[in-house]
């Protein structure tokens, strides 16, 4: 079974960043999938399920209401292994490219009194949020950008390189 590309990524070397996880071509749209890894993988803890679930609310109607991006927004959403999130978008963008979006979308999130959606009509765990951490973790975030903004690593995926035997055949983690 072919390995799916999020598995190709070294985590032991992947630090926080934006980086493009996989582009496709869905009905002639060119559509790119980004990686936003807000936390160290398997170094820094995961974030907490309902700081991610605050995060996810936050930043979603962040992105969907920027007046330059939201008809290029597909979808916000958070990874299972709460290190980061999804960020699906139309076109074909190096991750440069959407650095200032990202960047700002964790900004907003520092001025947030209220969590969008956060009820039980319109979420389907509207107990579990955390605003408080949330903002820590945004803040967090959005610092270690602005400071490593200039280091190639925070756009560029180290690869994981899987053995291959003399026949072919491709060595895959268990």
């Amino acid at each position: 079974m072919k390995l799916i590309p999020s598995f190709t990524v070294d985590h032991t070397r992947i630090v926080p960043g934006i980086f493009t996880s996989r582009t496709d071509t869905l009905a002639g749209q060119t559509i790119t999938t980004y990686d936003v890894r807000v936390t160290r993988p398997n170094i820094e803890p995961g974030i907490d399920p309902a700081s991610m679930h605050t995060l996810e609310h936050l930043i979603a109607t962040y992105l969907r209401n920027d007046p330059d991006w939201k008809e290029e927004i597909i979808y916000w959403g958070p990874m299972g292994c709460l290190t980061g999130f999804y960020l699906i978008m139309k076109g074909d963008r190096e991750p440069r490219d959407v650095y200032d979006l990202v960047l700002r979308a964790f900004r907003s999130v520092e001025k947030a009194e209220e969590i969008p959606g956060a009820s039980p009509e319109n979420c389907g765990n509207y107990l579990l949020h955390n605003l408080g951490m949330a903002k820590w973790y945004a803040a967090k975030f959005a610092d270690y950008l602005t400071e490593n903004a200039g280091r190639p690593e925070i756009f560029e995926y180290p690869g994981a390189p899987r053995p291959v035997t003399d026949d072919g055949r491709q060595f895959f983690d268990s």
